[in-house]
């Protein structure tokens, strides 16, 4: 008996061994899967709420802005960094000033603010730079994809589509439109966009007026020229402006293919505002030529419609205490 009860004994070892063995092996292979799904996902897992989206564009109906998702973002203003293919530079030394390069920042700098950034960028044909952007994308995680072609010629339709896909995804008081070429201060927007206003339709900018370009060599040509006259209506210049929500709604409603395109997007935009029922707030810290304890945008006007060389110069401006440092002050500027 005990013979027999030593041999069922060690019979019962050897398999508890081999279950034992058995279970930390799966064990590994679990914890290796796992390992292998962080490192392959990379950025997913680092931004488990994606910031990143692709809006559709509809050429004939209400367009992108026309499905408003019922959980809009609630911020004070969504901000738009108007950006292209050629602009990965532009961006690189945006993310190394002013703009955010990580999620964590985007996102203290919302909650200091009450302002949403994101870059804005359209498609393309080209495989190569889709995939690029299909990196960096993935990688920082703060872009508006608009399915619309990013052309130069097209900029007009990109920015009807910026302000309907902002409309559909942020429940904003101000939706402002912004290049990647310009030096700013957020915290000075924000207080700028803050201001009480006795106005609910408010078109926010630096306004110029000027010639009508007729001459087909120029940058500037108008092809319907002869619907403008000699010289432009009151518009913001184009690096930068502002329209309020009740603005931004009015163009939502709009069939797409029923707005004027001119050539150039800041008439275009200046044109629908004059057929609404709009104030005009000139602002000229938003063109100023240098930092100042006012400024809000700093581009060289007027020698370039931006920055000059703003890869260089977006870095040369931040490294001055009086660009980044200076406290933020109201300007009197109304």
């Amino acid at each position: 008996m005990p013979y027999y009860s030593s041999k069922f004994h060690g019979h019962n070892v050897t398999s508890q061994r081999s279950t034992t063995f058995l279970i930390l092996s799966l064990l590994l292979l679990c914890i290796s899967a796992f390992l292998f799904y962080r490192s392959f996902q990379g950025n997913r897992c680092i931004h488990s709420n994606p910031r990143s989206v692709k809006v559709v564009w509809e050429h004939s109906t209400g367009g992108a802005g026309s499905h408003v998702v019922s959980n809009r973002h609630k911020v004070m203003g969504f901000v738009g960094i108007q950006t292209g293919f050629g602009s990965v530079r532009r961006r690189e030394s945006l993310r190394k000033t002013w703009f955010p390069s990580d999620h964590q920042g985007l996102q203290r700098l919302e909650e200091a603010t009450g302002l949403a950034f994101r870059f804005v960028i359209g498609r393309t044909s080209d495989k190569a730079k889709m995939a690029a952007l299909k990196k960096e994308v993935a990688e920082y995680d703060d872009f508006i994809l608009l399915d619309i072609q990013e052309e130069y010629s097209k900029l007009p339709y990109k920015t009807l589509a910026f302000f309907k896909a902002a409309y559909s995804l942020f429940d904003a008081e101000f939706y402002v439109k912004a290049d990647d070429d310009i030096y700013l201060r957020p915290d000075r927007l924000s207080l700028l966009l803050a201001k009480e206003r006795s106005h609910s339709q408010t078109y926010i900018g630096c306004m110029k007026k000027g010639p009508v370009f007729t001459d087909p060599k120029l940058k500037w040509f108008e092809p319907l020229s002869y619907l403008l006259g000699k010289e432009y209506f009151l518009h913001a210049y184009g690096p930068i402006y502002a329209l309020s929500t009740d603005v931004v709604s009015s163009l939502v409603a709009l069939r797409n293919d029923s707005f004027r395109m001119f050539s150039n997007e800041d008439v275009t935009i200046g044109a629908w505002m004059l057929a609404m029922n709009v104030n005009h707030e000139n602002n000229h810290e938003l063109c100023a030529p240098e930092c100042t304890a006012t400024s809000i945008a700093v581009w060289d006007i007027p020698k370039c419609s931006g920055l000059c060389s703003p890869e260089k110069k977006m870095l040369e401006l931040h490294q001055k205490e009086s660009c980044w440092k200076s406290p933020t002050l109201e300007s009197d500027d109304d």
